[in-house]
């Protein structure tokens, strides 16, 4: 996510009904596998899922040519590197291989054309990203054909090109079997091969998504999706940007020179968990924060930068980054590891040898929450805090 806080473009009612069309068709299709999973629950203890999560992905735009031009040949000069988005993600596969549900924020719109601009001559501080229709292979490549991949765009770039810009991301998306959420309230279900049922639910400080601000609207949403789903997991993009954002306070976000409200990370967790929720996964700030257990929950709060070519800082502490596994048991986190990365340029992604990103997350989870915040193994697992 660019530094460019959200735009200002209302939805036609006629695409809502639409969407909430398509969604209710979804819905009714599912409910044989939904009843088959409530009736092997009631039989058996939940067997565990592993869903890995990424932070931000952007693999390029086209809105602005001179830049995709000269930062594909200094790729290309410089590493011996190509610029297409499936060569930028191969890289990550191996970090994802082991997951049956692959989580991705994508920041960006996806298409071709002509488009609506979000940025002016006269803008300041903004940033537009919309990338070529094979982003959307890229990311379903992200995990194995028996995985499934959902990206969340409920984010500030995914209208980046205008209202016509989400709905194509939403088709491009969807044409290579990506699931997606973040685009109305309705949680995305997720059936796996065995019956076993997910809802995943994504949220902006943006009044045109799921409003993660709106704290009331945030937990009916989510309860709603636990009464339908059970297991529930709850993704937002959401608190400040940039070197000085690594801390995480339970008080409201501001962003940039005009003071954008990018909402309250804690009081949105805490939102989300009082519902129900199973896990809280948070992406923006385009830097590590902190992750808390909260019991059998787990809250991490920024994942940092998955891979961002695009006119991004990726100075320290913007390089560091890291994947996310986490083992869900039914309404229980059952284990969870940090796999650390570092972008050695803009959207080339390495793992971290150096494991910096987890030794960053292990200091953040202690400064900002003493008693719940989760320590770091040598390893990358997510420990429990010891009793005080």
């Amino acid at each position: 996510m660019g530094p460019d806080g959200h735009s200002c473009f209302g939805r036609s009612a006629a695409i809502a009904v639409m969407r909430f069309g398509r969604r209710l068709s979804l819905l009714a299709s599912l409910a044989p596998a939904f009843a088959l999973s409530v009736a092997r629950a009631q039989e058996t203890p939940p067997r565990p899922v592993r869903v890995c999560a990424g932070g931000d992905l952007t693999l390029g735009t086209n809105l602005d040519p001179k830049w995709a031009v000269m930062a594909a040949r200094r790729l290309r000069a410089e590493l011996g590197l190509s610029a297409e988005p499936d060569s930028l993600v191969a890289p990550l596969r191996p970090l994802f291989a082991d997951a049956e549900i692959v989580l991705v924020n994508v920041e960006t719109a996806i298409g071709q054309g002509a488009f609506t601009p979000k940025c002016t001559k006269h803008s300041r501080d903004c940033f537009a990203f919309r990338g070529d229709p094979s982003v959307a292979p890229a990311v379903r490549s992200l995990g194995d054909s028996s995985a499934v991949v959902i990206g969340n765009v409920a984010n500030n770039h995914a209208r980046d090109a205008g209202n016509d810009g989400v709905d194509s991301t939403i088709k491009y998306l969807t044409r290579a079997r990506v699931l997606v959420t973040g685009d109305d309230t309705l949680a995305t279900p997720i059936i796996l091969s065995d019956g076993t049922t997910i809802g995943v639910l994504g949220f902006y400080t943006s009044t045109e998504t799921p409003d993660a601000r709106d704290l009331g609207a945030v937990r009916r949403h989510v309860a709603r999706a636990v009464e339908m789903y059970g297991a529930v997991i709850v993704t937002a993009h959401i608190g400040a940007e940039g070197a000085t954002a690594q801390r995480t306070r339970d008080s409201t976000e501001l962003f940039l020179s005009s003071r954008i409200d990018r909402g309250n990370p804690v009081a949105f967790a805490n939102a989300a968990l009082d519902a129900g929720a199973v896990l809280v996964i948070g992406h923006g700030p385009h830097v590590l924060r902190a992750v808390e257990w909260r019991r059998d929950r787990l809250v991490l709060y920024s994942l940092g930068n998955l891979a961002t070519y695009g006119p991004f800082n990726l100075l320290e502490p913007m390089k560091r980054g890291v994947v996310a596994c986490v083992d869900l048991s039914g309404l229980r986190v059952v284990g969870a590891e940090l796999r650390p990365t570092v972008q050695i340029a803009a959207g080339i992604v390495r793992p971290d040898p150096s494991r910096r990103a987890t030794h960053l997350v292990d200091s953040l989870s202690v400064l900002d929450f003493p008693a719940t915040g989760a320590r770091v193994g040598a390893d990358g697992e997510l420990r429990r805090p010891q009793p005080r």
